[in-house]
């Protein structure tokens, strides 16, 4: 075999690709009932993929047409891109195909529709839904499957330890300069160059520095992808001189896990040819495997984790008397104020990844009865025993009587909240368990792709979103930077929007997007769970656009 071409002086790692935030889905869709609406055979039925732009259904693709079938499995896989920040709402159709003249858009075509958002299907993984024809009557007893599933941009990353012993000496005055070369043989047969370690210099039994590289790039995700591993002696002139090689799998691989060890005869096939005893030219050893599995916020959502929403209100006095129209807690009869604005903007996303649906609604920094003493963390329906409400209707509602009962007052005290929600986040901290089971053997992994075995993490079973609206300048600073650092170590992220026209700048101090924020002791965040917007750079603009600049952030504070 020839040497690799193109070397320096020392051959240097290959560099690795940037890991990718997943954000695409594949939607398989099945029916079951489907209405008959041929005469001599069954309908030959075909869905449409339609989604919902600026008030508009657009078709985005359509099925492959299944000839006389009532129970159809599409073998076409729909790919839609994912923002958990966005209500993308979608709409499957399912027609009558008529061969030729494709599909039809006549009533008497339509076997049915169903509509839900790309959230609805992310959490749930699987949603089975009745089909309606027009009018909002059920057609039959006509069901459609919708299965989701990632496509996993990179699956996460493997770290190797390779050693050699006992390679043969290709330098007459010295021993052998060896580096190792993993290759990734590809469907077409070409080769390409994963890894190369780097030189360790006049050693016949090396020891090479353990490296990473991504489950993409080794072996495409797919454990069974054979691998081609070559041993070089090395040669400054870049003439560097074969010693052997071998082939393996990431399957073979992985029996490397632990205390295990997995080793290979490095093989030169011309002196296999050439010598009658000859065995190896050197044995290399995969010392050590470790799996790490790089999360995306779908991990989480599609491994059973569910959304908490916490909303926490401002009822300071600072916020104007509700009964005055200039107050911003006044209640229009026509038109919502701002707090109710990005309640619904960022609760209706929310919404899609809590299955029951009740969400925590508190106020603070008012007066509230029976004896009317200043709370800062208070139920606003009232029951201290349960502060969630039905839906982001039932925050409206219980925001709306809450208000004629309580009197607003201050001051502007938040840290009690956070801590508030960091405590039921901990709490589930010490009780969560894995997803996916116990740690039994082969416990903890699932495929990437067809034949490949990656590690699940210890998935929070709750993640918590705290939401902070508020009118102005936070009165206790110092005990909120330490609430949000010990928060930044829960599966929990803050939103705190600011209502109104006040100075805004101890927030952005908060959100961290200038520097790392610090309890007042100098210990820093973990994460950067906080997340500030002003209401007023969004009050001409569509409640969708507060709720993505806010919750685009999510998905990153998560992992």
């Amino acid at each position: 075999p020839r040497a690799p071409a193109g070397m320096g002086d020392v051959p240097e790692p290959c560099p690795q690709a940037p890991l990718a935030v997943l954000s695409k889905v594949e939607l398989r869709v099945s029916c079951k009932h489907l209405l008959d609406r041929d005469t001599l055979n069954k309908s030959d039925p075909c869905v449409l993929l339609l989604m919902q732009s600026q008030g508009q259904w657009m078709e985005v693709d359509r099925s492959e047409v299944i000839k006389s079938n009532l129970n159809p499995v599409f073998a076409k896989i729909f790919t839609v891109d994912y923002y958990f920040e966005e209500v993308q709402k979608l709409r499957f159709e399912v027609y009558d195909s008529h061969g030729q003249a494709g599909v039809g858009t006549h009533d008497d075509d339509f076997l049915g529709g169903m509509e839900c958002t790309v959230g609805q299907i992310v959490a749930q993984k699987r949603v089975t839904k009745p089909l309606f024809l027009k009018y909002g009557k059920f057609a039959g007893k006509s069901t459609i499957t919708i299965i989701s599933e990632e496509i996993s941009g990179n699956n996460g990353y493997v770290e190797l330890a390779f050693r050699a012993k006992k390679l043969d000496d290709k330098d007459l005055f010295s021993k052998s300069d060896p580096f190792l070369e993993i290759y990734r043989i590809d469907d077409d047969r070409s080769e390409q160059l994963v890894y190369r370690t780097e030189v360790v210099k006049n050693n016949l039994s090396p020891i090479w520095e353990p490296f990473k590289v991504s489950l993409n790039s080794l072996c495409s995700c797919e454990e069974k992808r054979k691998l081609r591993c070559v041993v070089w002696d090395y040669d400054s002139r870049g003439k560097h001189d074969f010693i052997g090689e071998f082939f393996t799998t990431f399957e073979e691989m992985q029996k490397a896990m632990g205390e295990n060890k997995v080793q290979w005869d490095c093989m030169n096939p011309k002196y296999k040819i050439k010598k009658r005893n000859y065995k190896n030219s050197g044995v290399v050893v995969l010392l050590d495997l470790k799996i790490h599995r790089v999360y995306s916020f779908l991990d989480y959502i599609m491994g059973g984790c569910q959304i908490h929403f916490t909303v926490a209100i401002d009822f300071t006095a600072s916020n104007g008397d509700p009964r005055n129209s200039c107050s911003l807690h006044y209640i229009h009869p026509y038109q919502p104020n701002e707090y109710l604005k990005a309640l619904v903007a960022v609760g209706e996303i929310c919404q899609d990844y809590d299955s029951d649906k009740k969400f925590s609604a508190l106020g603070f920094g008012a007066r509230i009865p029976p004896k009317y003493e200043v709370s800062h963390d208070f139920a606003i329906n009232f029951n201290p025993d349960n502060d969630e409400c039905e839906g982001i209707q039932g925050v409206v509602e219980s925001y709306q009587s809450c208000l004629p009962k309580i009197q607003l007052y201050g001051p502007t005290n938040v840290a009690p909240i956070i801590s508030k929600v960091a405590r039921v986040a901990a709490d589930e901290e010490r009780t969560k368990e894995a997803s996916v089971g116990p740690s039994a053997p082969g416990a903890g992994l699932r495929p990437c792709a067809p034949g490949t075995l990656v590690s699940i993490p210890v998935l929070p079973q709750q993640y918590f979103i705290l939401l902070i609206l508020t009118d102005g300048v936070v009165t206790d600073m110092a005990d909120t930077r330490e609430a949000i650092v010990r928060a930044s170590y829960l599966p929990m992220s803050i939103i705190i929007v600011g209502v109104g026209n006040a100075d805004f700048t101890d927030m952005q101090i908060l959100d961290g997007d200038d520097g790392v924020l610090r309890s007042p002791k100098g210990e820093p965040v973990l994460r950067d769970i906080v997340q500030f917007v002003p209401f007023r750079e969004f009050k001409n603009a569509s409640p969708t656009a507060l709720a993505k600049c806010v919750l685009a952030e999510v998905p990153k504070q998560v992992v």
